[in-house]
This record gives C-alpha cells, structure tokens and sequence, in this order.
C-alpha cells in the first residue's frame, strides 16, 4: 500500500453513523465503507437501515445495524453497549442524525423546538458521552459532527435548526479542546443544501429552490456523494492533526 493510500485507508477500522438510513448519513457509510471501514448503522428505520447494510454487504465490508433513539438516552447507551459487544471497538463516529421544523419564532412551538434541539444538539451530546469512553481506552478515535452553514449564517424560519447547528459547532470546540492531548480529533462537516429526503420540500418549491441556487456561487445544489471525500479524510490518518474544526462544503454559500 503506498502512503497516500495508508493515509486515507480505514482498514480494521469500524464506524458508528447515526441517522445511516438514508440521504447523507446513507452516502457517507457508503463512503467510509468504500474506505475498508466497517459499519455500525444506528436509526430509528429499521427497514432502511436494512437496505443500507445490503449494499455495503456487497462492497465487501461487515455491517450491522442498531435501533437508536437519540430522544432515549437509555436506548442511546444501549445501542453503544451492542455496538461494542458486536464489534469490540468504535474508532469513527459520526453523528448525523437531525431533523428540521421550518417556522417563524412567533409560530414554532415549544415543542417542536424542545423536538429540533434534543434531536440535533443534545443527541449529539448524549452519543459522544457514551462513545468517547471506549475511544479513550483505545488512545485514539475520530469523531465528526454534522453541522450546516445554518449554524454560520442566518435565514428565516430557520430558529431551532441554526441554534442547534450553532451549537454543534461550539460543541466540536469543547470536545476538541477536552481530548486533544487524548488522541482523539473532534471536527464538523457543515454542508449546504444537498439533495436529501430532509429537503424535499425545498425542492419542490420553485421560489425557494430558485433562492438556493441562486444563492450558491456554483449554482446548483450539492450531491450526497460529494461528502464522500470530507468524510474519508476527516476520519482517516490524513486529518491526524486537524481538531475543532468546522469545514464547510457548501458550493461558496459561506464566502459572502
């Protein structure tokens, strides 16, 4: 294997994806797989996490799924606990899974911005708490969080979602400070609007697919796919010394 290789190479190594179901957290298993990881798939969708297994079954890589409910901190500790006794370690993980409500402060309920946050930013808190542990006893470990440029810049309508993704940023810090010296990197993917199930709205909403994509210097949306790179050398040897960094992948979104 040459050194390039070796340094993005995940052979022996096995990830963690939360919301792996489907759109980015689907595309980046796919990703780490294609890499030579082995997949633990966590989401509350059995029968799409089932779907997901099977193609990478057929990369050749091993894959098991996990019911986790981020709303459940037992089931989260729970599905942690399974992970470790299928696999014996978790070298990668990438919390991904998230929801959005798109309403104005004065319409968004209490409810559903308790819903937002606790799925998004406290979710997030509640895995990494269980993982890290098992990543200290191995000395080493990579965590990635998924963030937006929403968590760097404004748009109406966007109150629960960019405060969580806001804080998933602030939250990559503190993990990064409190583990540097511990051989574990904590960094952030902010992604703009990519083609997924959780924007199919937008899509199909000319006045708004027509203002994302104006907006985007490149003029288009992003591709699930393209995460592929990001993910890979966030989580590989190549990024060994990157930590508490938020890279956006965003067409240019973030340069205005």
């Amino acid at each position: 294997m040459s050194r390039i290789n070796e340094l993005f190479s995940l052979e022996n190594k096995v990830a963690l994806v939360t919301g792996a179901s489907k759109g980015l957290g689907e595309a980046m298993s796919y990703a780490l797989a294609d890499a030579g990881a082995d997949l633990a798939l966590h989401a509350r969708n059995m029968d799409d996490l089932k779907k997901v297994k099977e193609n990478i079954l057929k990369k050749g890589r091993r894959a098991e799924i996990f019911y986790t409910d981020l709303l459940d901190e037992n089931s989260v500790e729970e599905s942690v606990n399974k992970t470790i006794e299928t696999f014996g370690r978790i070298d990668i993980l990438v919390n991904n899974a998230g929801i959005n409500i798109r309403k104005p402060v004065t319409e968004l309920k209490p409810e559903e911005w308790d819903l937002v946050i606790n799925t998004n930013l406290r979710g997030y808190f509640l895995m990494s708490r269980q993982v890290i542990p098992h990543m200290l006893k191995q000395g080493r470990g990579k965590i990635i969080n998924m963030a937006s440029i929403l968590g760097a810049v404004a748009l109406p309508s966007q109150a629960a979602y960019a405060s969580s993704k806001g804080g998933i940023i602030q939250l990559t810090k503190v993990m990064a400070l409190e583990l540097a010296e511990k051989g574990i990197q904590v960094n952030a993917i902010g992604p703009t609007y990519f083609e997924t199930p959780l924007v199919a709205q937008l899509r199909n909403d000319p006045e708004r697919y027509k203002f994302i994509t104006e907006r985007t210097p490149m003029k288009r949306w992003g591709q699930p796919e393209e995460l592929a790179g990001l993910v890979i050398f966030l989580a590989s040897k190549a990024s060994d010394f990157i930590t508490g960094q938020t890279i956006f992948i965003d067409g240019g979104w973030t340069i205005w």
